[in-house]
């Protein structure tokens, strides 16, 4: 879990020096052309954050896993157990996660199933919120550079 935390915080630094990056074509003397500049930067801004979330929830994902089967009281997952009620964690059969989307769910005799964790609910979001809003702004600086060079001139 610890290198998991480590790598998602390498990540958010890496989209923290991306949005210093963002906010420093605010000032004067940028870059020409400024606007496919500003797009690059703002799409790996959003990767580097996607990256980040993900890998939280990715490695939470492996380590809820890890922990199953190892030791005593290991079986059920413990991630099935803590922070549940009697009541739901009854007749507990197995457990199934997934990596895309993340998801750790916990499945009992009749079928039914809970998360073992709600949190990856926001992860799932926001990781696929900003590798969309990067790729988004990725084709728009490759647009604009692409507007740019049909608007300039032929001999130019």
């Amino acid at each position: 879990m610890l290198i998991g935390l480590g790598i998602s915080v390498i990540c958010a630094l890496g989209a923290l020096v991306a949005a210093a990056g963002v906010v420093a074509m605010a000032f004067p003397g940028r870059p020409e052309p400024w606007l496919p500049l500003l797009l690059r930067r703002a799409a790996a801004m959003f990767a580097w954050a996607a990256v980040s979330v993900y890998s939280l929830g990715l490695f939470a994902v492996l380590d809820s896993e890890w922990e199953f089967g190892e030791g005593a009281s290991s079986v059920p997952a413990r991630a099935c157990l803590d922070d549940f009620d009697r009541d739901t964690t009854a007749g507990l059969s197995h457990h199934r996660s997934s990596y895309l989307p993340l998801r750790f769910d916990c499945v009992r005799e009749d079928g039914t199933v809970y998360s073992a964790d709600s949190s990856y609910l926001w992860m799932n979001w926001a990781s696929m919120s900003c590798a969309l809003s990067a790729a988004g702004l990725g084709i728009s600086a490759g647009y604009a550079t692409e507007f740019r060079a049909r608007r300039a001139p032929a001999g130019a």
